[in-house]
């Protein structure tokens, strides 16, 4: 290169460019697929994305990734989703008000949830793209026994986060739709009454136990 002359740039800036507006395509078609409660596969995806599937798969390894980004911040937080609830101390009140909250969510984006956990289920390692709703919520639901059960038995309390798990869960909502037939209505009514009955079988072993003491 002789001197004076510069360089002359490559295009790069603009491939990188177009690889985000990509990117960004193939996640707002995703957003918008989940939001209409549409099933949600690769080769969807992409046709409403405009590109090919072999593209898709490119910018995302596997739908669950695609997806794990997809919902990230489509979603309230626990704080957000227990507002209504949040002065009271009551446990059961406030497990009753999240499992709803999930549960109607499940619903809303069920072919979003639906491919996740077909995604994972079949691909255990890839079980920590789920997102997760359900602990998060749980955890809120019962801050306030972490004074009480949480200081004086907290394996109790992890037990009954556990159980809660269970309940608090698309596959509980699933089950009841799929496989018991119930309309979605009725589907939540019998979780947040399973959810509920959970959390007070727990306060009350534990009133029990200290009034033994």
């Amino acid at each position: 290169m002789q001197n004076g002359e510069t360089k002359t740039p490559q295009p790069t800036t603009g491939r990188a460019n177009q690889k985000l507006r990509t990117r960004n395509a193939i996640l707002q078609a995703t957003v918008e697929l989940m939001r209409a409660g549409r099933e949600v596969t690769m080769l969807e995806v992409a046709r409403s994305a405009l590109v090919s599937e072999a593209t898709a798969y490119r910018y995302f390894p596997d739908l669950a990734s695609l997806l794990q980004e997809a919902m990230a911040g489509q979603m309230p937080t626990p704080q957000e989703a227990l507002e209504a609830v949040a002065d009271s101390r009551d446990p059961v009140e406030r497990v009753a008000v999240a499992t709803e909250h999930l549960l109607r969510l499940v619903h809303a984006y069920q072919g979003a949830t639906r491919a996740m956990i077909a995604a994972t289920i079949t691909r255990p390692t890839t079980a920590g793209n789920r997102p997760g709703l359900r602990f998060g919520l749980i955890d809120h639901a019962l801050a306030p026994l972490a004074d009480t059960l949480g200081a004086t038995d907290p394996a109790a309390l992890a037990q009954l986060k556990n159980d809660l798990a269970v309940v608090v869960s698309a596959e509980a909502f699933f089950c009841l739709t799929d496989l018991c037939r119930l309309d979605p209505d009725a589907a939540v009514t019998s979780v947040v009454h399973t959810a509920t009955t959970i959390t007070q079988a727990a306060l009350d072993a534990y009133a029990a136990t200290g009034a033994t003491r």
